[in-house]
């Protein structure tokens, strides 16, 4: 699978990958302590919905464009507090203004940090990492590598402040990728235990998926959790149409709300027939 993001930015899964990484950070708000964010796939940080890649593909309006969309949708009070932080971001990078630009993680991220916390952005391809550069290298806040991502894991961690989320967001270009995801978690977990991961994947091959997902239960992490988003049948046959998020060390009320936001985005999203959500624990502590 080839996941160059600009093609892609603000569909679906984005959606899901972010609205989560942002109450991750609203959580991590509420103790004074600065924390840091490592981005071990950052991307491009700025999308151009109108831009050509964007606007070639149009998956935006099925993701981003549904929630922000002038439709009278009656919106559930709780989705509403728990998209919150996440829309919040989208309409500043907007300037209050029509849905022309996306942010992706690493705005998500600055948006929500405070001026003692930092983050880290790590791209390898070229081209992108010089446009990332140029979408946040002035927040001093922010720091940009071009390494290889399970290279800076392995040079990140532990990180100073001893708090923080790591967000790994591969591409899926190798075939070999869920594997590479699940050495390079035991090895950051191993250096880096109290660590909030979340790990975004496709879901393409359900065999592969599962094989993921013993490997994450076999590592016996005290907490962890599973979240799966489908939005159905698209016309297009070769579409992503599915996608999950592994999160670690979740904070507390995050089963909470991804079992209140997943089924509302199966219903908000949905691109055709068999839309569905799905929330598993999959850590050795009872959930409390």
């Amino acid at each position: 699978m080839n996941y160059r993001h600009a093609y892609h930015a603000g569909n679906f899964a984005d959606v899901l990958k972010h609205s989560i990484l942002a109450l991750i950070l609203q959580h991590l708000r509420l103790k004074d302590a600065p924390f840091r964010v490592i981005d071990t796939h950052a991307g491009i940080a700025h999308y151009d919905l109108a831009g050509p890649q964007a606007a070639k593909t149009g998956e935006w309006n099925g993701g981003i464009g549904r929630l922000l969309g002038s439709g009278a949708i009656s919106v559930p009070a709780d989705v509403t507090v728990y998209l919150a932080p996440y829309l919040q971001a989208v309409t500043a990078l907007n300037g209050g203004g029509g849905l022309t630009h996306y942010p992706g993680s690493p705005l998500v991220a600055l948006g929500l940090m405070r001026e003692t916390d930092r983050l880290v952005a790590n791209e390898l391809h070229p081209e992108d990492a010089g446009a990332l550069d140029d979408a946040i290298g002035g927040d001093r806040r922010a720091t940009i590598l071009h390494l290889d991502a399970y290279t800076a894991l392995k040079s990140l961690l532990p990180p100073p402040e001893r708090r923080g989320v790591i967000l790994i967001d591969p591409p899926f270009e190798a075939r070999e990728e869920f594997a590479r995801l699940a050495r390079g978690l035991r090895e950051a977990t191993r250096r880096f235990a109290t660590g909030t991961y979340l790990v975004w994947y496709p879901i393409k091959d359900r065999s592969a998926v599962t094989a993921f997902h013993d490997a994450i239960a076999a590592a016996r992490h005290a907490k962890a959790m599973a979240m799966e988003l489908n939005v159905g049948t698209t016309q297009n046959a070769f579409a992503l149409n599915a996608c999950g998020l592994i999160v670690i060390n979740p904070p507390h009320t995050l089963k909470a709300a991804a079992e209140t936001l997943l089924p509302y985005f199966a219903r908000r999203l949905a691109q055709g027939p068999g839309s569905a959500s799905r929330v598993r624990w999959l850590g050795t502590e009872p959930i409390a």
